[in-house]
């Protein structure tokens, strides 16, 4: 597929998560965070998924509903989320196929490239930020600053 772009619509899709079943088209008037990340329990995933949790207060603060996309299974969700105490919903893309039509699925690894799309009230892209080789991530403050773009220009 080709890569997406600001404006487009967000390919709609529905995937399992650890608060249950999650569908992006039920969050239609809402701002939505997209996080796709390489693997539960790595390294750097871990580190952002804690920096979230740690930074709690603030997530809750920006107005957004936030949600984890990697390609493993809920199995490996549940355990991440327990291990680490996570506070951000985890969704599961078995096969990659929501990675995929990102445009984000990286093959051979069979892995999301790690990045942040933002979907605005009315189902498109509004921001989308990668982070090449997956080594870094979007803290809390840089969506935050994402999210208050977005709404900027949505004003105008």
């Amino acid at each position: 597929m080709a890569r997406l772009r600001t404006g487009d619509p967000a390919p709609d899709f529905t995937l399992e998560g650890t608060e249950g079943s999650f569908t992006l088209s039920e969050h239609r008037g809402e701002l939505v965070v997209l996080l796709f990340y390489p693997g539960d329990d790595t390294t750097v995933c871990t580190k952002q998924f804690c920096s979230y949790r740690d930074a709690q207060d603030e997530v809750s603060s920006l107005g957004a509903v936030m949600v984890g996309i990697s390609t493993q299974g809920m199995e490996s969700k549940q355990a991440f989320k327990a291990k680490y105490g996570l506070t951000t919903p985890l969704l599961a893309d078995p096969g990659g196929k929501v990675t995929r039509t990102y445009g984000i699925y990286a093959s051979p690894l069979k892995i999301a490239k790690r990045n942040v799309f933002i979907v605005d009230e009315q189902g498109r892209i509004a921001y989308h930020h990668g982070n090449f080789m997956s080594l870094t991530f979007d803290s809390v403050g840089d969506i935050k600053a994402a999210l208050e773009q977005v709404r900027a220009q949505a004003s105008v």
